[in-house]
């Protein structure tokens, strides 16, 4: 007979324990209901997620350098305000487009390699840390040791067609020259005389404790640069065969030994703010171990010579990473090239010094 009663006893005892749940949930939610109608306030749920997305959203900033006073273009949109808008204009398109007009089939003059100025300058010489021109016009003329001579806008213009275009100086007194002038100076037509604003040329990496390692480099080059410049280092061309798109980082139609950007230090800056495509100096997308191999990958491969034999009349101001010889310090032409370069910084800071 126990047993008999025994699951209804069980039943009895499962009922009386839910009633007495749903009692204990009734006299909470109508407690809440008097809380509220009395004046009272429950916990927001957005209050409390508010910091937890704010901890999501909140980004470290990893720049290169801080993003606050770096020099900006003036608005383009100003520019018909000037006395000589068309010369700007002008100059601002031969910059883009130099290949067009100046390049192998040059519509103007057939005088360089294929390559444009807006290759290296990037945006027409307007992007910070993209070897731009906003201290041009506030800092020529001036003394260069390269030449040790004073040099002019126009003959820093020549430059860059004799080294990084590879090609012939163009005529001072040209329209060309004239209006790549007035387009660098209206660019920095906001900077003071014998400034250098903030943003400025290229950035300057700082040294490694080891030498930049082309093997390395290699690597670097295959996973983040050739699918712009090509495995081969030859660059895109763009479809009407008016220039490049991507331009050639090495062979015959890239910059010479006598470029700037032949030297280490200056390319390994100049990819560190701005390759590969969308890197910023905002947004680096390379270490500055990266930065260094691939410049020495690149600058191993062959390219065009130039006669250099008047470059640093005095060989005491040549840069460190300039890699022809003779030098005043004693280090090799492969350690100018490739580093290390801290110990040639103390050996030149304790010549300074006797």
């Amino acid at each position: 007979m126990k047993d008999f009663f025994q699951p209804f006893v069980k039943l009895l005892t499962l009922m009386v324990g839910l009633l007495v749940t749903i009692s204990l949930l009734t006299a909470v939610l109508i407690g809440v209901v008097i809380f509220v109608f009395s004046g009272g306030s429950l916990p927001s749920l957005q209050e409390q997620a508010t910091p937890q997305l704010a901890a999501v959203e909140t980004e470290t900033y990893r720049g290169v350098v801080p993003k606050e006073g770096m020099w900006k273009a003036p608005d383009w949109s100003t520019v018909d305000q000037e006395p000589n808008a068309e010369d700007i204009k002008y100059g601002r398109e031969l910059i883009a487009n130099t290949s067009t007009y100046l390049g192998p089939n040059g519509k103007v003059k057939k005088m360089s390699n294929g390559m444009n100025c807006q290759n290296c300058h990037l945006s027409a010489g307007t992007a910070p840390l993209g070897n731009n021109y906003g201290a041009v016009a506030s800092t020529y003329p001036k003394v260069r040791a390269r030449s040790g001579q004073m040099e002019d806008i126009p003959k820093r213009i020549n430059d860059c067609f004799e080294r990084s275009l590879n090609g012939k100086p163009l005529e001072r007194n040209s329209k060309e020259m004239i209006a790549m002038v007035a387009y660098m100076e209206w660019l920095g037509k906001d900077v003071s005389k014998g400034e250098s604003p903030k943003g400025s040329g290229i950035y300057e990496l700082p040294f490694l404790d080891r030498a930049a390692d082309p093997i390395k480099g290699k690597a670097v080059y295959a996973q983040q640069c050739q699918s712009c410049h090509m495995e081969d280092g030859q660059g895109m061309m763009k479809p009407d065969k008016t220039g490049y798109t991507y331009p050639p980082l090495w062979g015959d139609n890239s910059y010479n030994q006598g470029a700037g950007l032949f030297r280490m230090s200056r390319f390994a800056g100049y990819v560190k703010t701005n390759m590969p495509l969308g890197a910023t100096f905002e947004r680096p997308m390379l270490t500055d171990e990266e930065a260094w191999d691939v410049a020495a990958y690149v600058n191993s491969m062959p390219r065009p010579g130039k006669d250099l034999s008047k470059d640093w009349p005095d060989i005491s101001k040549k840069p460190i990473d300039h890699p022809f010889g003779p030098f005043t310090d004693g280090f090799t032409e492969e350690q100018h090239k490739f580093g290390p370069f801290k110990p040639i910084v103390e050996a030149r800071a304790q010549q300074a010094s006797k």
